[in-house]
């Protein structure tokens, strides 16, 4: 059994993808290897990273409990990766080779049987044609087979696009999900399906969706992904197959891929040295991600740093660094309505709030009972946000009833609009439905999914359901068909449940869904 994660999900606009994606020009052979060579390097430093920052439930597959062949493959791997042990395993795997002779194995036989033919005798006879062209059985299909490529790779106007962060036996990549809402089957269920997938050099924690690239000019269709290493990687979701990102920012000033190609082209073994960074870059893992939706080339990004950046993708510049935490920083966020407004919480117990203007100016604070997992701002109010706690709750502020103009002592709560015993665990992540005010939806690590109505300050719970994908670490509504929630969790399945299933969500919000009539 494969150990496998979804660490986050991500929602695409209707509209943003490109119907028809490019295809990458092929990687040349070196860079291919140093790719591979850059992949296990990562995979080999941050393992005792990932363990700091997750913790396996009772039913997610650990290091220490992969079945033994897998626990067997990867110590095998990771002996090889020392010279002595790559030498010998190199050395084995050519003799291996020699031995099987797969140079000539399809070569025909010379011994007595040498002359035994399966048609005719032996000639050419009725069965040789002078081309294939000319042979009436053989049919070119090659104009059929693009067509059905092109076909299977179209992203349809009714389609959604998703995309899951996962990592899958120590490999991580980023898929690109498309459900197909316009089509359902027999049962009323929708068809979902991995469109194209792209490799991660490194384990990915968050996710951001942005249409403004490198470029800056016109609109695109590109994902930012926080991963355990000090980068925010910008991908252009429309090229399959590509195999670097368009932009990162910050990170090493030579890139793994580069210094791995200048090694092998110097033939020279090099003492490893601390990896210089970029001006202005994270110094620690990447732990939240959010883009602005007013202006467009601006990202900020929470770290295990303790630092919240706020960046400019066009020029791939660092704009600001925001010192407001003395732990790791685990979730930002934007103000959808006033659009400079930016907060941020952390494992130090505050939820902190800044002018992304002038970011080190005027913070204000919260204070809160727990480790922060994730915030959320409501988007039908400018001044509600509700917070997510390891300790199982939820709580919500009023901006208007000002926090702390300093930082609360460690230990201090501030007072909240309402606070929700929502979970057993920890609440990983909450998200406002787009629709219909009042709708709230938190998720746990004790692997359930909880629908609330916020009405009136005076939360009640109406749905609740176990969506089999394990602990759950990240989720979100849809804001095309608001009433789908995607969930990702500790087994690696993706679920996307139609809330409007609950009888109690279609009673209270079901005047909302205007436009909603399938099933799932």
């Amino acid at each position: 059994m494969a150990a496998s994660m979804i660490a986050a999900v991500c929602w695409v606009p209707r509209g943003a993808a490109n119907p028809i994606p490019l295809k990458a020009e092929p990687p040349a052979d070196d860079e291919i290897e140093a790719l591979k060579i850059a992949h296990d390097l990562e995979v080999h430093r941050s393992s005792d990273a990932e363990d700091d920052l997750f913790e396996d439930d009772d039913e997610d597959m650990g290091a220490d409990k992969l079945p033994d062949p897998v626990a067997q493959a990867i110590a095998a791997a990771q002996a090889l990766r020392g010279s002595e042990g790559r030498a010998k395993g190199v050395d084995s795997l050519v003799d291996d080779l020699a031995e099987l002779d797969m140079e000539h194995y399809d070569d025909e036989d010379e011994g007595e049987d040498a002359g035994i033919q399966l048609f005719g005798n032996g000639g050419l006879g009725a069965a040789y044609y002078a081309s294939n062209a000319e042979d009436p059985y053989i049919v070119n299909k090659e104009e059929d087979d693009e067509e059905d490529e092109i076909e299977d790779m179209t992203i349809k106007e009714s389609d959604l696009v998703l995309l899951t962060a996962r990592t899958e036996d120590d490999v991580s990549h980023l898929e690109v999900w498309v459900y197909e809402s316009g089509e359902v089957d027999e049962d009323g269920a929708s068809n979902m399906y991995v469109h194209h997938d792209i490799m991660l050099p490194a384990f990915p924690l968050s996710l951001a969706w942005l249409d403004c690239g490198p470029i800056g000019k016109e609109k695109g269709n590109f994902v930012a992904i926080g991963t355990m290493q000090p980068e925010i990687e910008i991908w252009d979701l429309d090229i399959i197959d590509e195999v670097e990102p368009v932009a990162v920012l910050g990170g090493p000033v030579i890139s793994r891929m580069e210094e791995e190609i200048k090694k092998k082209k110097s033939k020279k073994k090099k003492k490893e040295k601390k990896i210089k960074l970029k001006e202005g870059s994270h110094t620690d893992a990447v732990l939240g991600l959010a883009w602005n939706l007013e202006f467009r080339n601006v990202v900020a990004s929470g770290s295990a740093d303790n630092s919240v950046k706020i960046w400019d993708v066009v020029t791939q510049k660092c704009q600001h660094t925001v010192h407001c935490h003395n732990d790791k920083v685990q979730a930002v966020a934007w103000n959808k309505k006033q659009p400079t407004v930016l907060l941020s919480g952390s494992f130090d117990r505050t939820v902190a709030m800044v002018d992304g203007r002038a970011p080190d100016q005027n913070a204000i604070w919260w204070g809160v009972g727990s480790d922060v997992e994730s915030l959320a701002w409501d988007p039908h109010t400018e001044h509600t946000f509700v917070v997510s706690l390891e300790d199982g709750t939820v709580c919500a502020h009023d901006i208007r009833n000002v926090g702390s103009v300093s930082k609360p002592a460690p230990g201090t709560t501030s007072k909240t609009l309402y606070t929700i015993h929502a979970h057993e665990k920890a609440v990983c992540s909450v998200s406002f439905n787009s629709a219909a005010p009042n709708l709230l939806a938190t998720t746990s690590t004790d692997k359930t999914v909880k629908l609330w109505d916020l009405s009136d300050n005076q939360p009640t719970c109406i749905g609740s359901v176990n969506p089999k994908v394990g602990a759950i670490f990240s989720s979100g509504f849809c804001n095309d068909l608001p009433f789908l929630l995607a969930v990702g969790g500790s087994k690696g399945n993706l679920h996307v449940w139609n809330t409007l299933e609950v009888t109690e969500v279609a009673n209270r919000f079901g005047s909302f869904a205007s436009g909603i009539n399938h099933k799932k």
